[in-house]
C-alpha cells in the first residue's frame, strides 16, 4: 500500500490529492482559473497540515503529464520535482487524459444512464484553442483505442468511429465540440474539468510496477510547442 500524492494542473483546475492504496483520503482544489503560482504550494502545505498528516510519511509523489495548459503543466512538474529532490521520493507520472478516461470508466454508473455497452468508447477532451482539443479514444479497460493528438473539430469528427461505437465525450473541450459532433452515437456526459483525484488508481498502478520517472531529466507532454505572444497594444511604433 502505497501514499501517494497527486498533483493536477495541466487546465484552469489547480487539484491536489492523498490518496492510499488508490483510494481517496484528502483533497483541495481551485477551479478559478490559471493561478496555479499562487495555489498550488499552499495548498499541498494545507492539505497536510489541516489533515495532521507528515509529508515526510508519503511513499511517492504523482504529476499529471499533459497535454494542457503550458504554463500550468510547468508548474505542476516544477513542484512534484522539488518535492521528490527534497523528500527523496520517487515521483511518477500520468496523462491527463489517460486518468479522466479511467476515472470515468470505473464510474459510469455516475455519469452515464443505461447499460455501459461493450462498445461504449471514451474520448476525454481538453480545450486547446477555437476549435481544437488534445483527446484521444479508449475502451472501457483503459486501453487505448486512438492515441493522444491535436485535433480540430468539425462535423466529419470521429465519423468512422460513431458508425461502430458509442462515444461519451466528456471534459472542458467536449462543451464547445457538441453542436458539430451531432451524431446519435455521439453522447456528452461525464466529468467536465481534471482532478487530481481520477489520478490515483493509474498513480497506485504505476507505483506498485516501479514506473518512476527519473526526476533530473523528466519533461512534460506539451503535445504542441508553446508559443510566445506580444499584445498588439504593446508593439513599440
Amino acid at each position: 500500500m502505497a501514499v501517494i500524492l497527486n498533483i493536477e494542473t495541466s487546465t484552469e483546475v489547480c487539484s491536489v490529492a492523498l490518496g492510499k492504496n488508490g483510494e481517496l483520503l484528502f483533497e483541495k482544489e481551485s477551479r478559478e482559473g490559471l493561478n496555479h503560482s499562487e495555489l498550488l504550494t499552499v495548498f499541498i502545505e494545507e492539505l497536510f497540515a489541516e489533515n495532521n498528516f507528515n509529508i515526510k510519511d508519503i511513499d511517492a509523489v504523482a504529476v499529471s503529464k499533459g497535454p494542457g495548459s503550458y504554463t500550468g503543466l510547468r508548474i505542476g512538474v516544477s513542484v512534484a520535482k522539488g518535492l521528490c529532490y527534497a523528500l527523496d521520493k520517487p515521483l511518477v507520472s500520468v496523462g491527463s487524459l489517460d486518468s479522466m478516461a479511467v476515472f470515468t470508466a470505473q464510474n459510469i454508473g455516475s455519469f452515464f444512464e443505461g447499460n455501459n455497452d461493450e462498445d461504449l468508447l471514451f474520448c476525454p477532451m481538453i480545450d486547446a484553442r477555437r476549435m481544437e482539443v488534445f483527446t484521444a479514444l479508449y475502451e472501457s479497460s483503459g486501453k487505448t483505442v486512438q492515441t493522444v493528438s491535436a485535433q480540430i473539430i468539425d462535423e466529419n469528427s470521429f465519423s468512422e468511429e460513431l458508425k461502430e461505437n458509442k462515444i461519451l465525450f466528456f471534459g472542458n473541450g467536449a462543451q464547445k465540440c457538441r453542436e458539430h459532433l451531432s451524431h446519435p452515437n455521439a453522447l456528452f456526459n461525464g466529468p467536465l474539468k481534471t482532478s487530481a483525484r481520477f489520478m490515483l488508481f493509474l498513480t497506485e498502478k504505476k507505483y506498485n510496477k516501479k514506473e518512476f520517472e527519473d526526476v533530473a531529466y523528466f519533461e512534460p507532454f506539451y503535445l504542441k510547442n508553446f508559443v510566445a505572444t506580444i499584445p498588439k497594444n504593446k508593439i513599440l511604433k
